[in-house]
């Protein structure tokens, strides 16, 4: 192992390492970047990481946070990215260090691998960052955390903030010229924009869609005091848009994260996008397909989950196979987040998307269709408000059946609690409780929202399940979804 202080060059011991070294940096110690990363032979890590005693820094598996950066060394720029790669450099591993802006300065990327490779040989790959704290400058604020653009990467126990622009689009993580697979796990994520993004531009590499992304465990979040109007708001009118975005992407997993704190600005309000761009309009190959979106909490949001069958400005492929399930969509639209409050907005000629088992709290409609029909579409074990139209369309509002006729044609629609529908205005097999308290929560006001075992609606579903999401064992739900596999 190599320990490197201030004094020392890291450049010069990256160049000079070989595959299998460690290289341990100082604590505190400043690294001038931009540090560009040597593509080396070899297939055996070299680990850059804190030299903080082991029994003072988080053990793996652990969530670092700003209070871990006293044993953190800092890689640093002023210019350019910290973090750079050469074409095809591989097999490093970050593990401790701060990423950051030099005080008081905006950077585009903080961390870029990759950018226009035209090759999947010349992209960077094999790349992890762990128990990282990456960050814009909390004053100029920066564009990007990290572009992956790049193959086997990924983002463990990190803490990835303060990425916001004023008039144009911040992520904490964002991938457009990359193939994958990405393991996103275990961050606090933190943007204006979009927190992750994946597309957004035309990759270089044709025919290219970002595969085999796994997103677990995260926190996707935006600070209150950029909400224009909060007690707290700070006075920067940053461009807020959205927390999760799919735009060219397929084989994906969100599982177990919390996404919470979006609002109309930059866009009208949804937290969660499944919406294909062809984005310049030399990539008619994207296309969102193969997402399962599971157990996760969305929470303080305008609306919820937005997805469109095709990019309705350029050509791209069609959106196939979306399963949402067991998710908890908690304070979704009202005054303080204003939009529509709509939990499901689905636009044009999706194929075999299924919702099952969600449990919600929203203000707004529970599906609103539009465009040309979706087909294979199923709406099963789901615990909702009913609220003004329930299920509408664009021409169809007010009338669910016809809107499933039109929007929806085949439609699998049952086993579903609509707190306050109407019977008569809906397929057989579904349940129409007049308020909340007849559903039978544990704990409905404390924000327990499993279902008593006196509930009516216990074991109820299609499948013999519970209806609603799969909520357990320990309330408050609003702070933990446990699926019983």
């Amino acid at each position: 192992m190599r320990v490197l202080s201030e004094r020392d060059h890291l450049q010069d011991a990256l160049e000079d390492a070989k595959p299998g070294d460690v290289i341990a940096l100082a604590p505190g110690a400043v690294f001038k970047g931009p540090i560009k990363l040597p593509n080396k032979p070899g297939s055996e890590w070299i680990t850059i990481r804190t030299n903080a005693a082991e029994d003072a820094f988080p053990k793996r598996g652990t969530r670092v946070d700003p209070s871990y950066a006293r044993l953190m060394p800092i890689i640093e720029s002023d210019t350019d990215s910290a973090i750079t790669a050469d074409p095809g450099a591989h097999h490093y591993r970050f593990i401790g260090i701060e990423f950051r802006p030099k005080p008081g300065t905006y950077l585009g990327n903080v961390i870029t691998l990759g950018t226009d490779e035209r090759s999947l040989e010349a992209m960077p790959h094999h790349i992890v960052f762990e128990r990282c704290y990456v960050h814009g400058d909390p004053k100029a604020g920066a564009r990007r955390g990290i572009a992956l653009n790049s193959l086997h990467t990924a983002v463990i126990d990190s803490y990835v903030a303060d990425f916001k622009e004023e008039g144009a689009d911040s992520q904490a993580l964002a991938g457009w010229n990359g193939l994958g697979p990405f393991a996103i796990v275990n961050n606090y994520l933190e943007a204006a924009g979009e927190n992750v993004i994946f597309g957004g531009a035309d990759p270089a590499v044709g025919n290219l869609v970002p595969s085999d992304i796994t997103i677990q465990r995260n926190q996707f979040t935006k600070p209150l005091s950029w909400k224009v109007g909060d007690p707290s708001y700070a006075g920067t009118e940053w461009s807020v848009k959205n927390l999760f975005e799919l735009k060219n992407a397929r084989r994906v997993l969100v599982e177990d994260n919390v996404f919470e704190n979006n609002w109309p600005q930059g866009q009208n309000g949804f937290a969660i996008l499944f919406t294909p761009r062809n984005q310049d309009g030399a990539s008619p190959w994207s296309m969102v397909r193969d997402v399962t979106f599971v157990g996760n909490i969305v929470r303080n949001t305008s609306s919820a989950v937005n997805m469109l069958g095709t990019d309705d400005i350029n050509v791209s492929q069609q959106t196939k196979r979306i399963v949402i399930r067991d998710n908890l969509f908690e304070d979704v639209g009202g005054e303080k987040w204003g939009g529509g409050g709509r939990l499901f907005q689905i636009l044009g000629a999706t194929v075999d998307v299924v919702i099952e088992h969600n449990t919600a709290l929203q203000t707004g409609d529970v599906i609103v269709g539009d465009g040309q029909p979706s087909i294979g579409f199923i709406y099963r074990n789901n615990l909702t408000p009913h609220n003004e139209y329930g299920v509408g369309g664009t021409s169809t509002f007010g009338n669910p059946s016809r809107t499933l006729a039109t929007f929806f044609p085949g439609a699998v629609f049952a086993g579903n609690v609509l707190i306050g529908g109407a019977a008569d205005e809906y397929p057989p097999g579904n349940f129409f409780p007049s308020t909340a308290q007849d559903v039978g929560f544990v704990d409905f006001a404390g924000g327990d929202y499993r279902l008593a075992t006196t509930s009516p609606y216990k074991a109820a579903g299609t499948d013999g399940k519970d209806i609603g999401a799969d909520i357990g064992p320990h309330p408050p739900a609003r702070t933990r979804l446990v699926r019983k596999h």
